[in-house]
């Protein structure tokens, strides 16, 4: 298991008598993109992330409950400089007090950017409820529009369930709707062409993201992973991509405008995530809370620092200090770079963290 400690009395992180610093680092980043995990649980068994027999989930009582995740938010917002909120998981669609919990949030934070990473399976039934407690947009992981590659690299039939719920976000208002999608070679990597049209012509935002050291059998390997180079090569099989003019202003994709080749209407555009090949360490701007409470400075990292031990001490005005002095050195310690891809860094000076994808969140 990674290392847990509670963050140390003097860590360096400086803080001007206060928390005006934000969550900085020792290399000059600041942390304005929290991602924060509802659960470790999932309803698929995707390939790149879970073993087929699942895991062994987090018992109720070692989860974040409504009102803790509510106070970290307020925490980071009011104190931290924190300005865009994703809620992943596991599948935080899984959690009963989903909406609620987005209800509060909005209700303290009008202005706050609130998305869900979700795998879509049972969105259709709340897509509308989300939309109406405040959610902003929505990331649906959907890997391929293909009954089988679906059924061989999820492990479960959910398709259909995947696209009736990414209707209905549309229908709902969750606009716009990004579609992640991981390709593993032999699955579905042949069909990134036909996943792109699909986006396009629907108006989603397709972006592809190199497969990651994040699955829970340890199996990935970087000659078995499709590299942004191939992405890029596939898709121009049958379309023509050339660089988004927009700045990417710390996104995690690099975007592309899309057009049939020898055309000049645009369709649309994609991304292209790509965390192990061409990594975007040096402007990395998010800060990560695991579903028990544990912050993440980095998605690879092998340190966590536990929050949720503070924040069941009290909530006095000392304590939300004592919360948010901790999460501060926590990401005052965060790495330069993960080690893949970094020149000077090569791949053994990287070691996989033990978590899997849905034990972190993303």
């Amino acid at each position: 298991m990674p290392e847990v400690r509670p963050g140390s009395e003097e860590s360096g992180a400086p803080r001007l008598g206060g928390t005006e610093t934000g969550l900085l680092d020792q290399f000059g980043r600041v942390a304005t993109d929290m991602r924060l995990s509802l659960t470790d649980k999932c309803n698929l068994r995707c390939q790149y992330c879970m073993p087929e027999a699942g895991l062994d989930w987090l018992k109720k009582d070692k989860l974040l409950t409504a009102e803790e995740i509510v106070r970290l938010v307020g925490l980071g917002v009011n104190r931290l400089g924190v300005r865009e909120l994703r809620l992943t998981g596991g599948e935080p669609l899984v959690r009963a007090d989903l909406v609620e919990i987005i209800a509060a949030l909005r209700r303290n934070h009008p202005e706050l950017p609130i998305s869900l990473t979700t795998n879509g399976v049972g969105l259709a039934k709340k897509a509308q409820a989300l939309a109406d407690a405040g959610l902003t947009r929505l990331n649906v992981s959907m890997d391929t529009i293909q009954h089988d590659a679906f059924l061989e690299l999820t492990r479960r039939p959910f398709l259909d369930q995947v696209k009736a719920g990414i209707e209905a976000a549309a229908a709902a208002g969750l606009k716009p709707i990004k579609i992640n999608a991981v390709l593993l070679r032999g699955i579905n990597d042949t069909t990134a062409g036909e996943l792109l049209q699909w986006s396009l012509d629907r108006g989603y935002e397709l972006r592809f993201i190199e497969q990651m050291p994040l699955d829970a059998d340890h199996g990935w390997t970087r000659e078995g992973m499709i590299t942004a180079e191939e992405i890029r090569a596939l898709l121009a099989t049958d379309f023509e991509l050339s660089p988004d003019p927009r700045a990417r202003d710390g996104a995690p994709a690099e975007r592309f405008e899309v057009r049939h080749a020898g055309t000049s209407q645009l369709l649309g555009t994609v991304g292209i995530i790509a965390s192990v090949t061409e990594p975007f360490c040096a402007d990395c701007r998010r800060t990560r809370i695991t579903a028990e409470g544990k912050v993440m400075s980095c998605l690879f990292s092998r340190t966590e620092v536990d929050l949720l031990e503070l924040l069941r001490a009290g909530d006095s005005e000392d304590d939300d200090d004592a919360v948010a002095a901790r999460w501060q050195d926590a990401m005052w310690a965060k790495p330069k770079a993960h080690g893949m891809g970094h020149p000077g860094l090569g791949d053994a000076d990287f070691v996989q963290p033990d978590r899997s994808m849905s034990a972190i969140g993303g």
